[in-house]
């Protein structure tokens, strides 16, 4: 997928896909929004030590590096599965500035090797934190058969007027299913057919505060019958 390598408004990087006329991050500053949408809204969320992550759409992996440097510095365990059908090659990953915006340059090595992990299987990357990354395409059915359940889910799809097979019932009763009790699920798309979707698929959705350039985003909780 040809993409374009641009600078947010936070300073950080994001790439924009051309033939799709979408960014894989708001521009008003990538960094600020997975860590608002997903780590504050979700990971910090989760009271567990020990947490399943499963993420719809690896991208630029900086979901997977904010979570991987929050295991780091709360102790707790981390096993991430991260779904993608179009992976980024290195030489793209090599020049994103995450580290460097984070002011955390020692931890460069850490992102690249979240990128140069192997796909479809399991790599221990710290002793908090095990990355398993699969090369597919989750809108056809069946194609994840996890041996884990999830206690925190990141949808992370492009835009639904973008990629509207990722934004189905299907596909949220599919990760309804994959889900523990418990479990929480964020996105950064707050539209109304998206919540309604969560809640027919059984997770109690709530509307948060969005990051700049977002006045809401959507949490669901699979809370206990």
């Amino acid at each position: 997928m040809q993409t374009q390598l641009i600078t947010t408004e936070d300073g950080s990087h994001s790439l924009f896909v051309p033939h799709l006329n979408e960014h894989y991050h708001s521009t008003h500053g990538a960094i600020q929004e997975s860590r608002h949408v997903y780590i504050q809204s979700g990971f910090e969320a989760s009271p567990l030590k020990q947490i399943n992550v499963l993420e719809i759409g690896f991208g630029t992996g900086l979901n997977a590096f904010l979570t991987l440097l929050e295991a780091e510095k709360t102790n707790k365990k981390v096993h991430y599965t991260s779904l993608e059908l179009y992976p980024l090659d290195i030489e793209k990953a090599n020049k994103l500035n995450y580290a460097q915006q984070l002011s955390d340059a020692s931890s460069e090595s850490l992102f690249l090797s979240l990128h140069t992990a192997p796909w479809n299987e399991s790599v221990i990357i710290t002793p908090s934190f095990s990355l398993h990354k699969i090369e597919t395409d989750f809108s056809s059915p069946n194609n994840l058969k996890p041996k884990t359940h999830f206690d925190v889910i990141y949808f992370d799809a492009f835009a639904p007027e973008k990629q509207p097979e990722m934004w189905t019932q299907e596909i949220f009763d599919r990760i309804f299913i994959l889900s523990n009790p418990e479990a929480i699920i964020t996105t950064y798309c707050a539209k109304g057919v998206v919540r309604r979707m969560l809640q027919s698929a059984g997770f109690t959705v709530e509307r948060l505060p969005g990051p700049p350039g977002k006045r809401e985003i959507l949490r669901g909780a699979k809370t206990k019958v």
